[in-house]
């Protein structure tokens, strides 16, 4: 007779969400994040001295494919102010916070360190020195235009600096580009100081607000030039999710499963300077998103790229654009500079963190 039990076989590959813990949690973890990302979106957009209300919202961005489901905003200007001033707004904030956070996730793949952080590698720092040194200059130069475009070539020319400079024998080190970057971020804040230092009054502040950060600017025009280099960024890093999930086994295994861990640590790098760059650019510095938000997400649905890199993209974008809320709402008739914010929010995460993982001694969560 054949023995018989009661235990149910576990799922195969094909198996439904259902009879998967992890993957159901990740698919609610996810959905989650995606319906409080649209709310927020919403909300952001009521906000102003324009008072418009929810459904009015819906009923302008309806409007424009041609729904009439919902009423249009009932102040004559409402329709203009929400087209001119808080959509470019929110939609920035939605494509920068996006490339932080999946900027993060990518950088603590390649890093395999959850404490790995996108400014590790200068890529803020060189954006800051970049936009210090046009507002140096002033005149013509120092339009808005000419600031984010000095910030993004001296954010990715940081970060193609550090990887040159860390290359030896033909491959970089993960100690070795971190040291990188500490010297080129220190070289680049002695700039920064320099610049400050020797900045008339009116040039040394606008260098000061810059390095706080601010979507005070945001406007369609901006969006057109972040959203396809956060496109690009995304969808690359998307592409190396499966390569970071074989590099976190060690880089002997990952060789001998076929991964060419030289070539995943340049792009990746790459990947993180275009993201980061761009979303500096326009807003300034903004810190502590990189690092929270894909340890949030490691921590909730697992360490695997493939669903880690979507999570934290979304998740990104979600926090700053709730800070870019409370920044708006916080102190009356303010607009409190985001980098702040976020840095009195991310600095206490940041040591909860170094204790949490000075317990479990350097292991992932």
């Amino acid at each position: 007779m054949t023995a018989t039990t009661d235990r149910p076989a576990p799922p195969g590959p094909g198996a439904p969400a259902a009879r998967n813990p992890r993957r159901r949690r990740t698919v609610i973890v996810l959905a989650i994040t995606a319906v409080t990302l649209v709310v927020l979106a919403v909300v952001a957009a009521c906000l102003g001295q324009v008072p418009v209300n929810p459904g009015e919202v819906v009923g302008s961005v309806l409007h424009r494919v041609g729904i009439d489901w919902f009423a249009m905003p009932s102040h004559p200007n409402g329709d203009a102010a929400l087209w001119e001033v808080r959509f470019p707004r929110v939609v920035l904030a939605i494509l920068v916070g996006a490339s932080l956070g999946c900027a993060g996730a990518v950088l603590q793949g390649v890093f395999a360190n959850p404490l790995a952080e996108p400014g590790v590698i200068g890529v803020s720092a060189g954006a800051a020195v970049g936009a210090s040194s046009v507002i140096l200059i002033g005149g013509a130069f120092s339009s808005s235009w000419a600031i984010a475009a000095a910030a993004f070539a001296g954010g990715l020319g940081t970060t193609l600096l550090v990887y040159g400079l860390a290359r030896a024998d033909g491959r970089t080190e993960v100690v070795t580009v971190i040291l990188t970057g500490v010297a080129v971020n220190a070289v680049a804040g002695g700039l920064i100081a320099y610049f400050t230092f020797v900045a008339s009054p009116a040039a040394r502040e606008q260098i000061v607000f810059w390095q706080l950060g601010t979507l005070g600017g945001a406007d369609w025009d901006a969006v057109a030039v972040v959203a396809p280099l956060a496109v690009v960024g995304v969808g690359g890093s998307v592409l190396l999710a499966r390569k970071l999930d074989l590099l976190a086994l060690g880089e002997g295994p990952a060789r001998h499963l076929g991964v060419d861990v030289e070539r995943v640590r340049r792009w990746a790098i790459v990947i993180v300077g275009v993201l980061v760059a761009a979303g500096v650019a326009f807003t300034g510095i903004i810190a502590f998103v990189g690092l929270v938000v894909p340890h949030a997400f490691r921590m909730l649905i697992g360490p695997s790229h493939r669903m880690l890199i979507p999570a934290s993209t979304i998740g990104g974008a979600v926090v700053l654009l709730a800070a870019d809320i409370g920044a708006r709402t916080l102190v009356g008739n303010a607009d409190l500079p985001l980098g702040m914010l976020t840095s009195l929010v991310g600095g206490p995460f940041f040591f909860w963190l170094l204790h949490r993982t000075r317990k479990s001694q350097g292991g992932w969560s």
